[in-house]
């Protein structure tokens, strides 16, 4: 950071801070104040809200580093505009017709108020789980690395810098509310795109342009992998993304509360298709930055320590002074607003689903004091966690979605059915919710006592199957694998099956070494194929079904806990009460008056047709090229 980063870096803050005084300056004078900014939002601050939102830092670290290690397999996740476009077309509407506040008072009114204290503890799960861990975790490792400080005041600078913008995010979020996350995400997402795509066009003129990075990247700048991939097997990437993507972008209150804060369909819709074109953009910008961080190690212009480093390597060591401050800025914002987010939609889903039926008779005045607190102590929280993602091994990205994959079904499935199905019962949905949770739950166990012992299965195969498509530009990544599998067996199986394992890894390590020849590589793909089923079989006989469920691929199991909590609610809804005409209300036909479908039709015009198409063409095109 020379001097003229540092001066950008103030000007920026010297920005938020002029933001959120303003913001301060217009008093709050009830919760939907606080929470949905006066429902006065207009396109183009909700649009930024979302994509700021959704932007977090593990983007920036985690899907560059997935990036790094596995390519463009990543990449269904950040094509999910279409998905976005649902959220504008379809449930803008409906949100708008049935006026509700939260997700969970949407599931108290169609069903009971059982199944929206569920929604409401799985959802604070996942904020936990994913958003808080996450983002802290990845905002510490990025800005120890680009700051290169290993200590301050005697501190590892980790902590320094991850609980310092927890605290000065928790600051303006606890005083300024969702104006303030509004309205500093309009200046934060400009300067996050232009951080970003800074370090694509200098990562691009480095590495010797896109040819380049498509040569050494190889087989994996495809999208649709094989059904036998036993990371990204298209079956499970296709449906399974879906599912997420779903319950995301169209259910969750961490993304639709921006929607809810619109001044009306027409300008929350707008703000949706906006941040559809945004949502276009993260390929681009983070994890194609990663594949280039691969290209300049493979070449040996760029030295990346691990996959997660992998974007902030390129920002300490290639960056030009100037570019460093603003992309630093751009981390910055990325941290902010997820975080921001979070804090704000965690409390409100408190005080309202929770606090507000504890004390229903409080004034505004004391609601809004509760609510500041709530956000403090989601702060709080913040910062509890840190310890916890500090002992997180894996690609962060991954993770991210890996758990998302364990909560989204239940809540998909429940608002899927509830919203289209007017035969869904409320003892359908609460124990649809219920079942899916807790098979969630059940597979995360599974994944902290047996994921270590799967991983090497997975690693082995993904070894086995990388080396009938293995080059000399990926060679060395492919022995990097090669030669670290050998050390992970120790403890994990017993020493003598332990040593012949080691042979036969050592065997296809040396055989690689001695030329990449067809024969070759197809030797070495089947000897590993058979070191990987063959911890499986030493795994399952060992530990039995519950090894079993641990060792299905993540998104397999993505769709299998879908289709479970499917089957749950349909059959639960044919064997209870059916729903009350008021109930019913709270369905998509069901909500639809003769005035509220001519209220949604005066609120779009060709404008908003032709720009929801040029979204799904460019969607659409995306997978034409990197199919």
């Amino acid at each position: 950071m020379a001097t003229l980063d540092w001066v950008i870096l103030g000007v920026f803050f010297l920005g938020m801070i002029g933001i959120i005084v303003w913001v301060l300056m217009q008093k709050e004078g009830d919760t939907t104040d606080y929470f949905l900014a006066g429902k006065d939002a207009g396109w183009l601050s909700i649009g930024s809200s979302i994509f700021a939102s959704n932007i977090g830092s593990e983007h920036l670290v985690g899907l560059a580093g997935a990036g790094f290690i596995s390519g463009m397999a990543m990449a269904h996740w950040e094509m999910h505009a279409w998905m976005i476009l649902i959220l504008g077309w379809v449930f803008v509407p409906f949100y708008d017709r049935i006026k509700i506040f939260t997700m969970p008072e949407l599931l108290e009114k169609r069903f009971s108020s059982g199944s929206r204290s569920v929604l409401s503890i799985i959802s604070l799960v996942s904020y936990v789980l994913t958003k808080v861990a996450v983002t802290v975790y990845a905002g510490g490792v990025v800005f120890k690395t680009v700051f290169g400080i290993e200590t301050l005041w005697g501190i590892d600078f980790f902590w320094i810098s991850a609980v310092g913008l927890v605290l000065i995010t928790g600051l303006y979020t606890i005083f300024g509310g969702m104006k303030a996350i509004i309205y500093t995400s309009v200046l934060q997402t400009p300067v996050l795109l232009i951080g970003s795509i800074v370090i694509l066009v200098v990562g691009l003129i480095k590495v010797g342009g896109w040819g380049e990075v498509e040569r050494i990247v190889g087989p994996n700048m495809h999208l649709i992998r094989s059904a036998n991939d036993p990371e990204f097997p298209w079956t499970g990437v296709v449906f399974g993304s879906a599912i997420i993507g779903f319950w995301y972008w169209c259910t969750d209150q961490f993304i639709v509360q921006r929607v809810l804060s619109g001044r009306n369909q027409k300008e929350a819709r707008r703000g949706a298709i906006f941040s559809g074109y945004l949502k276009l953009l993260p390929v681009f910008i983070f994890l194609i930055p990663g594949m280039i961080a691969f290209a300049l190690n493979q070449k040996g212009l760029l030295e990346v320590a691990s996959s997660d480093s992998a974007f902030a390597s390129m920002v300490s060591k290639l960056l030009p002074v100037g570019f460093t401050g603003v992309v630093v800025c751009g981390l910055l914002a990325a941290l902010m607003s997820s975080l921001a987010s979070l804090f704000n939609s965690s409390a409100m889903l408190f005080v309202e689903d929770f606090y507000k039926k504890v004390k229903p008779a409080e004034s505004q005045k004391h609601y809004l004091f509760v609510s500041r607190l709530a956000t403090a102590a989601v702060v709080v929280l913040g910062i509890v966690w840190i310890p916890v993602m500090l002992g997180m091994g894996k690609v962060l990205y991954e993770y991210l979605q890996a758990v998302q994959g364990l909560l989204a079904p239940a809540i998909a499935s429940v608002f899927l059915l509830g919203v289209f199905w007017k035969r869904t019962s409320a003892k359908g949905a609460f124990w649809g919710m219920i079942v899916g949770f807790s098979i969630g739950m059940f597979r995360l166990i599974l994944n902290i006592i047996y994921g270590a012992k799967a991983s090497l299965v997975v690693e082995a195969e993904r070894i086995s199957q990388k080396a009938m498509v293995l080059t000399e530009s990926t060679k060395s990544l492919f022995m990097q694998w090669v030669n670290g599998l050998p050390g992970k067996l120790d403890g994990a199986v017993d020493p003598q099956l332990a040593a012949q394992l080691k042979t036969t890894i050592e065997n296809a390590g040396s055989t690689i070494n001695n030329g990449l020849e067809p024969g070759a590589l197809s030797q070495v793909s089947v000897s590993m194929h058979g070191v990987s089923e063959k911890l499986s079989s030493t795994f399952v006989e060992k530990y039995g079904v519950l090894y079993q469920l641990a060792e299905i691929n993540w998104l397999h199991f993505c769709v299998i806990l879908f289709v479970i909590c499917i089957l749950t609610i349909v059959g639960i809804s044919y064997m209870t009460p059916a729903p009350t005409d008021e109930q019913i209300k709270f369905t998509m036909s069901g909500s639809r008056t003769p005035e509220s479908i001519i209220a949604t039709r005066n609120s779009w015009d060709k404008w908003d047709i032709i720009h929801s198409v040029i979204i799904l063409t460019l969607v659409i095109s995306f997978y034409t090229y990197f199919w």
